[in-house]
């Protein structure tokens, strides 16, 4: 069942300028993204967004200009997107090659069995240094938030998750020479 487009008055005079230029506007939008069902889409997009905005009581110059603006602007958006979406999209046979990176078992196991032992490092540090690298490298709090909540310099709070970052490193990399050293 395919429904009417109604004619009939918009209560907006901005709508009613919509209406009366849609054909025009579904061009403008053509030029742009270079394809006219997606210039259709921007211009409905374009007529939801009016549809939300506040009453324009100015000249029909100055509604058609911005009707022009608003569908201009989102054809250039949408244009955007779409190549930035080529640009990543492939076909999808090739995605049915990628190798999934820990996939083995053994993997899985080494793997956890690190996060384990970085966790154990961490039990190691003082209570503030593992605090302030959990704070920053865990839940992404800024440096100068765990400063002033713990009543140091933020440089302080820097080189406490500087040693915490060097301590993982070092337990992590002793781990990884232990395993290797029993794989042989």
């Amino acid at each position: 069942m395919t429904e009417q487009v109604s004619t009939s008055r918009c209560d907006s005079p901005l709508l009613q300028a919509f209406v009366d230029n849609r054909l025009i506007l579904v061009k403008i939008a053509a030029r742009i993204t270079g394809c006219r069902s997606r210039a259709e889409d921007v211009v409905q997009d374009a007529f939801f967004r009016l549809q939300s905005a506040p009453p324009i009581t100015s000249s029909i110059k100055a509604q058609l200009s911005y009707l022009f603006q608003i569908v201009r602007n989102l054809a250039i958006d949408h244009y955007r997107k779409q190549a930035l979406e080529q640009k990543y999209a492939g076909p999808e046979e090739e995605g049915m090659n990628v190798v999934i990176q820990g996939a083995s078992p053994e993997t899985s196991h080494i793997n956890f069995s690190t996060l384990e032992h970085i966790a154990d490092a961490l039990t190691e540090l003082p209570v503030r240094t593992r605090y302030a690298f959990e704070m920053y490298r865990l839940h992404g709090v800024p440096q100068k938030d765990i400063a002033k909540e713990l009543g140091v310099s933020p440089t302080l709070v820097n080189f406490m998750i500087r040693d915490a970052l060097v301590h993982c490193r070092k337990v992590s990399g002793s781990r990884a020479d232990a395993v290797s050293a029993n794989r042989r």
